[in-house]
């Protein structure tokens, strides 16, 4: 028996000093930094930001604002904060987070009054600086497996009581900017757990108090639970369920957003450390760290972490961290980090980084890079680039690529396009793509003027913009005479054909509206024109060739005095008394 005890303890202490060496990602990593009299926070920034974490601290632990110098070639991140700061603040690591925690002040637990009762255990007494002797107030005690706490008054005064089957509890007491203090009670009678601690292997992310800082929830959360939260950022246990009225009025009373719960229940709100289940609340959900699976509000949900499932609110999603699933938000869904899967909301969706999915809204969506769909009723915008489709009732904007389709009721833009633009003004930096709309722009592509004659009128002119796959064409005419009077207005496409340095051809397609001098007549002439052209001049080319024109007039041959009379051929072919085809010809000039 003595073996086995020597044993099983051997296999323990291995286990623990395992776990102990398990390696770091972050506080391992190589760090390379030569800063010299800077400010300590923009040190510790342009550290995170090599090293690809997030540093977590308050600001009561660290003088921000002192100046310090360091000049170290690839040294662990753990050794250059031992330089930083010579043991005087701890670190641990959590996930994409390094929490920094002050190791220099410390206090005691100073118990008072224990009293033990057939099914109950009550103690109180007072948590004292070590170091001042003074009585230290906010401070958080708590029991971590019975869950339930308290804070320390004024007068560093607290008061505890159990009830269950259990033979002893461990208190445990911590404050911001103190390093934690438990101490081992025992007791006669017996105490049972009615919480329980994470024991299924499952991650959680670090307590972070972003959702404390938060406007909204500082309305909402009082005081006390912000203190109680900030005190003891590391304690987080698991409960099968907990009921709350509203923050702070829950079964698990000031330890509710210490605690991840499978099924939470919040008659008007609540705040919990996260949710692993489901979640319903009549007005809000205030989650400090992860909500998995589902959660449905009233008015908004807020959740400090990520979020792995589904989130329903009449209102507002918020999201302090990325999200894998689903968000409904009856105005607004807000991720402050990437996403993946589907945004739907009554006005607007904004994600803070990158989005993959679909992103529907009745007014906008917001995100940096896009791979996925984005269907708005005003406006889509992506700070990055785009890979996939865009639509809006006014315009899209896509700030650096777009590879895909951008489809508008007025505008879009994309600095550079490789793709399908479809909108009444199509605007672009630079464009390997195809601009389909009444005015195409792209900076550096497609910009030339034509002046020609064809066999209709004498004088014709063309603006032309886009890029040489796909352009675009602002047509105007007009036939020179004092009796045969045509002015015409029309739009056009085409496409450039290079074969060699000065020689190319296009082919072209246009409709114009012809005025003979009577607003009441409809005289549209279509026209399909292919040019043969040819470089005289860096900005000067010649050009000409043949065209077919498909003419529809409800004139019946007439016009107004000085204008001309005969638009058709004689040797065109007729289809009826209104239309007629034939082939023409055109000949000109194109500038730049």
């Amino acid at each position: 028996m003595k073996r086995l005890i020597l044993f099983v303890g051997l296999w323990l202490w291995s286990f623990g000093i395992i776990a102990q060496l398990a390696p770091a990602r972050h506080l391992n990593k190589l760090i390379t930094v030569n800063i010299s009299n800077q400010r300590l926070e923009q040190v510790l920034a342009k550290i995170s930001k090599e090293g690809d974490f997030i540093f977590s601290y308050s600001g009561s632990v660290l003088n921000k604002d002192s100046l310090v110098s360091v000049n170290v070639q690839r040294i662990t991140l753990r050794d250059l904060l031992d330089k930083l700061f010579r043991g005087k603040v701890d670190y641990k690591e959590s996930g994409k987070y390094i929490i920094l925690r002050s190791t220099v002040r410390r206090f005691s637990i100073v118990p008072q009054v224990i009293t033990t009762g057939s099914n109950s255990y009550f103690i109180d007494g007072h948590i004292i600086d070590i170091n001042s002797g003074a009585k230290v107030k906010d401070a958080s005690v708590y029991e971590k497996h019975l869950l339930q706490s308290t804070l320390s008054d004024d007068e560093g005064y607290f008061k505890l009581q159990f009830k269950g089957n259990n033979q002893s509890i461990i208190l445990t007491a911590s404050k911001d900017t103190y390093r934690d203090t438990s101490m081992l009670f025992l007791s006669s009678v017996k105490i049972s757990p009615t919480g329980y601690l994470s024991n299924d292997g499952e991650t959680i992310n670090p307590a972070s108090n972003r959702v404390e800082r938060f406007r909204l929830s500082r309305f909402l959360i009082s005081s006390r639970q912000r203190i109680q939260s900030l005190n003891i950022p590391d304690f987080i246990a698991n409960s099968p369920f907990q009921a709350s009225l509203l923050p702070g009025i829950s079964s698990h009373g000031m330890l509710s957003s210490q605690v991840v719960n499978k099924g939470s229940l919040n008659v008007l709100g609540g705040y919990t450390a996260g949710v692993n289940g489901l979640e319903i609340a009549g007005i809000f959900n205030i989650n400090k760290q992860d909500m998995r699976k589902v959660q449905v509000g009233g008015v908004f949900n807020l959740v400090g972490g990520q979020v792995i499932g589904v989130q329903v609110a009449g209102v507002m999603n918020t999201v302090l961290d990325s999200v894998k699933g689903v968000q409904v938000g009856g105005v607004v869904n807000d991720v402050r980090d990437k996403m993946e899967g589907v945004q739907v909301a009554g006005v607007i969706n904004r994600t803070g980084r990158d989005f993959k999915g679909t992103q529907v809204a009745g007014v906008s969506n917001l995100s940096r890079n896009v791979m996925g769909v984005q269907v708005a009723g005003v406006a889509n915008t992506a700070t990055r680039s785009v890979k996939g489709t865009q639509v809006a009732g006014l315009g899209n904007i896509v700030a650096k690529n777009l590879t895909g389709t951008q489809v508008s009721g007025v505008f879009n833009y994309a600095k550079r396009m490789d793709g399908v633009q479809i909108g009444l003004i199509n605007l672009a930096d630079t464009s390997s793509g195809y601009s389909i709309g009444l005015i195409n722009l792209v900076r550096k592509g497609y910009h030339k003027i034509s002046v020609y004659s064809t066999e209709v009128m004498n004088l014709n002119a063309g603006i032309k913009t886009g890029n040489d796959k796909l352009y675009s064409i602002i047509l105007g005419g007009l036939n020179v005479s004092d009796t045969e009077k045509i002015i015409s207005a029309g739009f056009g496409m085409g496409h450039e054909f290079r074969d060699a340095k000065r020689l190319g051809i296009e082919t072209e397609i246009s409709s114009q509206f012809l005025h003979l001098g009577n607003w009441d007549q409809a005289n549209i002439l279509n026209r399909g024109q292919l040019s043969f052209q040819y470089k005289i001049l860096k900005y000067l080319r010649i050009f000409g060739g043949p065209a077919f024109s498909v003419y529809y007039s409800n004139s019946n041959g007439r016009s107004s005095i000085g204008y001309k009379t005969r638009i058709i051929p004689a040797y065109a072919s007729k289809y009826s008394s209104s239309l007629h085809s034939w082939l023409g010809w055109s000949v000109g000039i194109t500038l730049f």
